[in-house]
């Protein structure tokens, strides 16, 4: 791990991490950590800060007896990230509807916008595919810190035993395990491939083309949507490919005004519904032999502040 210059830099509560420590470096990679453990760009910003806070809160000579700050602070950013998704089962059984992680826009998003990136500290590649972290959704939350940190951060099992608490051993056998089952639920397929399909269900949502998107979606096709009770969704899954094509074209109908955009989510081709501007809908796909097998569509809109100068 990459340590922390100057963190021995005196700590004030209203300083962000970035000038803790002069360089946006270690954030940037604690927050990547964050987000893929928790799929949730906020709750990966508050536990990054947490950990510095926790830094800030050490005494002076407790600080400078620290050789790798930049390993201490992802060991408690791991520890709190492993709190959050134990006590996230609990509140997830609460959640109104299906639990979605938040959509993430690529950054050419925000530089069509304009103005500063807010997750600028993203590195967007495979592991932040919603496909990806919906396969990890059911891990333990031991599991998903040991398949993460080493298999998409490369981090020695050492390390990652200091933030589980187990010995090495044990760590790899949970990242060992997890990487089987992901594996298993992941099918390969191309970008090209992949943004030619989703262009062709926007077609065909558009034209309220009931046939078409029969043949664009597989039979056995789900369709998972996130409103979080504060706007109107599906509670439950749409399974079915021609259910699916009747759900959609029925939402149409029932929401005149909309337009469709082709927007990438989460580094993988996907739709986004605005109206007036203003972003309603999120949605991202997984693919295979040429068909869409799963939708993940997020309305609730606390997920959607950062696609809100979409347009």
């Amino acid at each position: 791990m990459a340590p922390v210059n100057s963190l021995n830099a005196p700590c004030s509560l209203s300083a962000t991490p970035a000038e803790l420590d002069g360089t946006a470096g270690e954030r940037r990679q604690l927050i990547n950590v964050a987000y893929r453990l928790l799929g949730s760009l906020t709750e990966a910003e508050d536990a990054v800060q947490d950990a510095y806070a926790r830094w800030c809160a050490l005494p002076r000579s407790r600080q400078e007896e620290i050789l790798s700050p930049g390993a201490w602070l992802t060991t408690v950013t791991s520890r709190i990230c492993l709190d959050l998704l134990g006590s996230a089962r609990t509140r997830r059984e609460r959640y109104i509807g299906a639990w979605l992680p938040e959509p993430l826009p690529d950054r050419i998003e925000w530089d069509r916008a304009g103005g500063a990136d807010p997750a600028d500290q993203l590195i967007l590649d495979e592991s932040v595919g919603m496909a990806f972290l919906i396969v990890l959704e059911p891990m333990t939350p031991a599991e998903r810190v040991a398949f993460v940190l080493h298999d998409a951060f490369r981090y020695p099992f050492a390390e990652i035993a200091d933030a589980l608490g187990r010995t090495p051993a044990a760590c790899k056998q949970l990242a060992s395990s997890t990487r089987r089952r992901v594996s298993a639920s992941r099918a390969p397929v191309t970008a090209t491939g992949r943004a030619d399909v989703v262009r062709h269900v926007k077609e065909a949502w558009e034209t309220k083309d009931i046939a078409a998107l029969i043949r664009l979606l597989d039979p056995g096709a789900v369709m998972t949507a996130d409103g979080g009770g504060m706007v109107g969704t599906a509670l439950r899954p749409v399974e079915g490919g021609a259910r699916i094509a009747q759900y959609m074209v029925a939402i149409a109908d029932k929401a005149p005004g909309l337009e469709l955009l082709e927007r990438s989510v989460n580094r993988a081709p996907g739709l986004v519904a605005q109206r007036a501007g203003v972003v309603m809908t999120v949605a991202s796909f997984d693919v295979s032999e040429g068909r869409i097998t799963r939708i993940w569509v997020v309305r609730n809109p606390e997920k959607l502040r950062l696609w809100a100068r979409e347009g």
